[in-house]
């Protein structure tokens, strides 16, 4: 599905977003806050979008992900970017490689999300950084009946006329409205053992910027249980949480 998508993905996803999608990485490039010697992995990277700013700014970015299609588009258009296919619940990458980890919009489409956050764990070096940019929950009741109408309605029909496989995109608008919400990709960061766990909504609640800390010489194991309860509520309110998990 994804390689069919793969010639106008950034297009199309610029025109479903109404412009939102820039701002949005914008966010996640802040939030990570490397700087230029450090080696950065970029999960669910596609054609190279998101690793692009890294590689502009003289970080060693590896942009990875499991569609060849979306790599090969990537690759020819930032052949300075090295691209390696990869399933993001088995990386192919040695333990405590990487300064900062980050994932866009993809943990959403792996089968086991949880073993992919565990993943990330593993490559990243202790006191290395995570951020997350995935769709989440609108936090407001009308704001989120409007944002499910354009998901079910507009979306698909939109990418009828704009997209060579209208089919990928309502699974996407299925997939988002499937999706956990920020509280609950909180708590699996914590089970998964990162530290210092907090979110960022943006556009209301369209989509959460989370940001976590892999234990380590720089990271209090006590901060995350508090900052996330600063952000988010007690986790002990989460796992009470009378919601099925998905």
């Amino acid at each position: 599905m994804f390689d069919d998508v793969a010639p106008k993905y950034d297009v199309v996803n610029d025109v479903l977003s109404m412009g939102q999608t820039r701002r949005w990485r914008k966010v996640v490039v802040e939030a990570m806050d490397v700087k230029a010697g450090q080696r950065v992995l970029d999960l669910a990277a596609g054609t190279g979008t998101s690793s692009e700013p890294y590689a502009d700014a003289g970080i060693d970015v590896i942009a990875c992900d499991f569609s060849l299609g979306m790599l090969k588009v990537g690759k020819r258009r930032r052949p300075d970017i090295d691209f390696i296919a990869g399933d993001a619940t088995r990386l192919p990458f040695a333990d405590n490689t990487f300064d900062a980890s980050t994932i866009s919009f993809g943990l959403r489409n792996v089968n086991e999300p949880k073993k992919a956050l565990a993943e990330m764990l593993r490559v990243t070096k202790p006191g290395g950084k995570l951020v997350i940019a995935e769709f989440s929950q609108p936090v407001v009741p009308l704001w989120r009946t409007m944002y499910t109408e354009y998901l079910m309605r507009a979306l698909p029909a939109i990418a009828v006329k704009v997209s060579s496989n209208p089919d990928a995109y309502v699974y996407l608008a299925e997939s988002i409205r499937a999706w956990p919400d920020q509280d609950h990709l909180a708590a699996w960061l914590q089970e998964a053992g990162w530290d210092n766990v907090t979110y960022r909504n943006l556009s209301g609640g369209i989509v959460a910027v989370h940001r976590a800390v892999k234990p380590g010489a720089e990271s209090d194991p006590a901060a995350g249980a508090k900052a996330l309860a600063a952000h988010t509520g007690p986790v002990a309110r989460l796992r009470r949480n009378t919601r099925p998990a998905r």
